[in-house]
């Protein structure tokens, strides 16, 4: 554990050292905060008080902002020869990868924290929904970590940063919008199990302020999966090296 939480802190400061996460977090907030406030379909134009509009414009935003911190996690340690002298170190390929996950997870903490003066305002303006909110802040936290398990084995599979950037890209968008288009060519089962593995029918249930095992199961089960997927990347790497 010791080892993970060093790797986790090595990553994390290695971020706002290359001027990575001060350049995700502004860029986050700027987008987000425009459609949130400024734009056609805003807080104020629905004239709610909610944050439905920036968990709209957030659900979209993850699927190319993850990608682009997670693309350099492993790839750039294997180009760069460090991975196989963390690997020669009391290490484990299990503790680098949930090391790197947890860093990752950190950042995009971090950068939703700052959304929560958004949340906020809200309550300032009317009476809000905070059920709702709490369980669209997790649904972020839970999307973000499925993301990043999926970046991590992407940058696992390469020793590119623009390839692991565009494999997390596509992993994301099938989760994220294929899944959805496909259910519905189907009907019955086929298409229930279809819709069930899009991250939308999980993550609008939690916006709504609704808790349920199966959408806990389901990102848990795709963090998880990533995970290990990336460990046997990186343990093949070794083997073969």
């Amino acid at each position: 554990m010791n080892s993970i939480w060093i790797i986790t802190k090595r990553e994390l400061a290695s971020f706002f050292d290359s001027l990575i996460a001060y350049i995700l977090i502004v860029l986050f907030l700027g987008v987000s905060g425009f459609f949130t406030w400024l734009s056609g379909g805003d807080v104020f134009f629905s004239n709610q008080a909610n944050l439905q509009p920036f968990f709209g414009i957030a659900y979209w935003l993850l699927i190319i902002f993850v990608p682009a911190i997670t693309m350099r996690t492993i790839a750039e340690e294997n180009r760069s020869g460090t991975l196989e002298l963390l690997s020669t170190k009391a290490v484990s390929d299990w503790e680098i990868v949930v090391g790197k996950f947890l860093s990752c997870l950190l950042l995009m903490m971090i950068t939703l924290a700052f959304t929560i003066p958004y949340y906020i305002t809200i309550s300032a303006l009317g009476d809000v929904d905070h059920g709702g909110i709490i369980g669209g802040y997790f649904g972020l936290i839970l999307m973000s970590a499925a993301y990043i398990s999926m970046g991590v084995f992407a940058s696992s599979v390469t020793n590119n940063q623009i390839v692991a950037f565009l494999i997390a890209f596509f992993l994301g968008l099938f989760f994220q919008i294929l899944f959805d288009i496909i259910s519905s060519s189907f009907r019955g089962a086929v298409g229930n199990t279809l819709h069930f593995l899009s991250f939308r029918s999980h993550y609008e249930s939690l916006t709504r302020g609704v808790v349920d095992l199966r959408d806990l199961l389901y990102f848990g089960s795709i963090i998880v999966a990533g995970l290990l997927f990336s460990t046997t990347m990186l343990t093949k790497r070794n083997w073969k090296a």
